[in-house]
């Protein structure tokens, strides 16, 4: 049984928040048991049902599981407001005051994109809200985030996902901000700093820890399957993998850093000291805490087969630098073992204790280690993300495709059928919590038209048959199954009708959460190797086309998907992803016209998953050829997305065209808006190298700047050319800017714009 706290130690410099921080953790470290160090490098996951199945009352099971303390906690994430925070107390006040040394923990919750429990304001997932291109409104909703998540308990947020993706059949895509690592590395930097409060690392009361991940190359995993091992190279390490994090870390000094699953170049992340050591902290200049992804160290041993036993794994791990085993103590409970071995020091499990209890200490768990019920549901009825949320998704969803009918005229408008699986359910996508109020696009068309037009519907096909309808439960539980064509006749046929008595059809369709999702178990499966409509979505929208009405498609979905059967045949295509708590609302505004669509894409869309990778950043002889018998241009580039108005690009200029490879210069380029209405525009500048000693992009993103202009408007939009631009990794892999001449291209998307020539001097 654990000890409570001596009273001794009431008095010991480490239990005083006047004692410097490090002077703290030295005079704590200096009481702890080797096996009171091991229980802070590890974690705990523990839920009520756990409890309740193991048939223990609630206290002789926490005196089993935290005698020895504990460094992390994991998330609850399906209890209510009271019931969570009640529960989170009642561990910490065991480890407060039933443990020798009355260490607290802190708990760590998921907010990909809200955060991951009821009553949480849900926004854009990801790959959704990075087509907003806006990084203050990235900042905005991750303050939102920390505050909720902070309000009930946690203090550590296990995001942001800031891999860059590159192939679509990964289910974890809708998790990430798309296929550009200049792109990730500036909405990384936002959610960063919205989530910590600062740019400095600091943490206050309302903020938590942010936690990069995952490093590295976990994006472009082999055959597009979750976990399999990086197929990214040396070079493309350092031009593409490394950069969203060597930025992030550079301008917010994020609190941790999680490693991928994969491997890289043989070598699995969490076994690697050169890739955590030697680059992470050595190059990149990372100096907080490295925590293991769920169950990673485990898998060293059952998985990739580096360590022939669960103690030579968590051995193998803590040399490589990773400091903090997670979701609970598995490996590492055998570093005892290791330590009278000699596989690990003394002095490398105190590096990692350290930074845990230094942590602790700042964020004053010691002083306040309660959540209060009272706060916590206060931020659950403020409902602050409600118009923060719509805000997100009028800005992320995007126009693909228009031939006119676009916006809606509702006054001329006697019936509009919505029609499609997803119609009337709100896809809220991977890491989902459960919104008080949550708007689907039937409820969002019905509440803009009122009763001046009548608003049918049909759900037209069965998509899953597992399909409840709740975002959480499909993406954590259920198992899909596709309803075949026949099973699917009746509701096609219906939707068919439905579509022949209408002036314009919606047309929602695309996936689930139970579709698109991470891949972790046999059982829990979400990677694809087709992008194409699951299921009667195809023949759905084929008959609806053949009634002859303006069909306007809006997807829901979340990875890029085969779609090129509907160009051209629908009257217009909307890429929606999964558009959070208020989809049907910012939906329904754009199809009315009410805002006019401003996102652009963050990944392009292949034709089909054979064209994979399809990113514009393409190499300058990458597919010489087109395949045979089909096209190999994508469906949609990356940038691209239509408005209600028009914008002239004039020629860009710079304000120096000769510089030295040191030197800086500014690109500018005049906009106007040309259109009859007022709407914001992403502002895209490229740029090229005419001729490198390696073989570099075609083109690469180097700036972007989201502008409002009026009717008629003209503005300057200006971007800062130096050598963070410029350069590459030369033959000697080393970073320079070489002498002779670039394109600096700036335009709306990333195949289009104009171009000026910059000359850099020969040192």
């Amino acid at each position: 049984m654990a000890r409570p706290p001596s009273a001794d130690f009431s008095s010991a410099p480490y239990r005083d928040p006047s004692v410097p921080v490090d002077a703290r953790v030295a005079d704590l470290m200096a009481r702890m048991t080797l096996e009171e160090k091991i229980g802070q490098i590890t974690g705990v996951w523990v839920q009520l049902e756990d409890i309740k199945a193991s048939g223990q009352d609630e206290p002789a099971f926490l005196r089993k599981l935290l005698a020895n303390g504990t460094g992390s906690i994991g998330p609850t994430q399906t209890l209510a407001v009271d019931d969570d925070v009640g529960f989170r107390n009642r561990m910490q006040r065991f480890l407060v005051e039933e443990t020798r040394l009355g260490i607290p923990a802190m708990f760590h919750d998921e907010g990909c994109h809200g955060l991951v429990k009821p009553g949480a304001s849900s926004f854009p997932c990801p790959i959704g809200l990075a087509c907003s291109w806006d990084p203050v409104l990235a900042e905005r909703i991750f303050v939102v985030v920390a505050g909720q998540m902070r309000s009930r308990g946690a203090q550590h947020a296990l995001t942001p996902v800031i891999d860059v993706a590159r192939d679509a059949r990964w289910g974890r895509f809708d998790e990430t901000m798309g296929e550009d690592p200049y792109l990730n590395a500036r909405l990384g930097e936002a959610m960063v700093r919205g989530l910590q409060g600062s740019a400095d690392g600091s943490v206050d009361d309302n903020h938590v820890l942010a936690t990069l991940k995952h490093y590295i190359g976990h994006g472009s995993p082999e055959g597009g399957l979750n976990r399999s091992p990086s197929i990214s190279t040396p070079r493309t390490l350092r031009e593409v993998d490394f950069v969203p994090f060597a930025h992030v870390i550079k301008t917010t000094h994020p609190a941790t850093v999680m490693p991928s699953y994969n491997e890289v170049d043989g070598v699995p992340v969490h076994a690697s000291r050169s890739l955590l050591v030697d680059v992470l902290r050595g190059e990149l200049g990372f100096k907080g805490l490295i925590v293991s992804d769920y169950e990673a160290v485990r898998l060293l041993h059952e998985g990739h087969h580096v360590a022939g036993s669960l103690a030579d794994a968590g051995a193998l791990a803590l040399r490589a630098g990773v400091q903090l085993e997670l979701p609970q103590a598995v490996s590492y409970l055998g570093l005892g073992d290791a330590l009278a071995k000699g596989q690990v020091t003394l002095e490398q499990i105190d590096a990692s204790v350290a930074p845990i209890l230094a942590w602790k200490f700042r964020l004053g768990l010691f002083e306040r280690p309660y959540a209060d019920a009272a706060r916590a549901k206060a931020a659950v009825d403020a409902q602050s993300g409600g118009e923060l949320a719509l805000e997100a998704a009028r800005k992320s969803i995007v126009l693909l495709e228009n031939n006119g009918v676009l916006p809606l005229a509702a006054g001329s408008l006697r019936t509009i059928a919505v029609i499609g699986p997803n119609a009337d359910v709100v896809r809220l996508g991977g890491y989902p919590g459960t919104p008080v109020r949550a708007v689907s696009l039937l409820e969002g068309i019905r509440a803009r038209v009122g009763a001046g037009a009548r608003v049918v519907h049909s759900p037209g096909c069965i998509l899953d048959k597992s399909d409840t309808g709740n975002a959480y439960h499909g993406w954590k539980f259920e198992q899909p199954v596709i309803a075949a064509d026949p099973e699917n006749a009746q509701l096609i046929a219906e939707a068919k009708a439905a579509a022949a008595q209408a002036d314009v059809v919606i047309l929602a369709i695309g996936e689930n959460e139970a579709i698109s999702r991470e891949s972790w178990s046999v059982d829990h499966l979400g990677d694809a190797s087709t992008l194409e409509l699951r299921g009667s979505q195809r023949l759905l929208a084929e008959e609806v086309l053949s009634a002859g009405k303006p069909v306007v498609v809006y997807l829901s979905n979340g990875r890029p998907l085969e779609v090129g059967f509907l160009k051209g045949r629908a009257a217009a295509i909307i890429e929606g992803w999964y558009m959070g708590e208020q989809t049907g609302t910012a939906a329904a505004e754009i199809l009315f016209g009410d805002v006019s669509p401003s996102g652009k894409l963050t990944v392009s869309f292949p034709a089909s998953a054979g064209q994979i990778p399809a990113h514009y950043s393409r190499k300058p002889y990458a597919g010489p050829f087109p395949y045979q018998f089909s096209g190999s241009k994508p469906l949609w580039v990356f940038g691209h997305g239509l408005s209600y108005t028009s914008f002239r690009y004039e020629s860009p200029r710079l304000r120096e065209a000769e510089i030295a490879p040191d030197g800086e210069t500014v690109a500018l380029v005049d906009v106007v808006n040309t259109g009859a209405r007022g709407a914001d525009e992403v502002v895209q500048m490229y740029v090229h190298q005419d001729v490198s000693s390696v073989t570099r992009a075609v083109r690469e993103l180097k700036g972007f700047m989201r502008i409002h202009l009026e009717p008629g408007e003209r503005r300057t939009v200006s971007f800062p050319v130096a050598a963070e631009a410029l350069a590459l990794w030369d033959i000697n892999m080393r970073l320079t800017v070489e002498p002779g001449t670039y394109q600096i291209i700036v335009g709306p998307s990333s195949s289009e714009g104009q171009s000026v020539a910059l000359r850099v001097r020969g040192s």
